[in-house]
């Protein structure tokens, strides 16, 4: 598990992971409704983690979980 600020600046939302100072857009998300927000995700550089869905409340820090390599 990682720690990753999520922040959404105009349309685009932004998946930072501290540690690795790498910052990525989000490209698809399982669950992107303001009630439940999270689920798998796929980055611009192809990693695919995994968010807890919550309601959509951005920007916030959440605990993620990386799928692939």
């Amino acid at each position: 598990m990682a720690k990753v600020m999520l922040r959404e600046k105009g349309g685009t939302i932004y998946f930072y992971v501290a540690k690795k100072d790498m910052e990525e857009t989000i490209k698809t998300i399982e669950f992107n409704d303001d009630d439940k927000f999270g689920g798998k995700v796929t980055l611009g550089n192809g990693e695919e983690w995994f968010i807890d869905p919550a309601p959509k409340k951005l920007p916030r820090e959440v605990n993620a979980k990386r799928l692939s390599e």
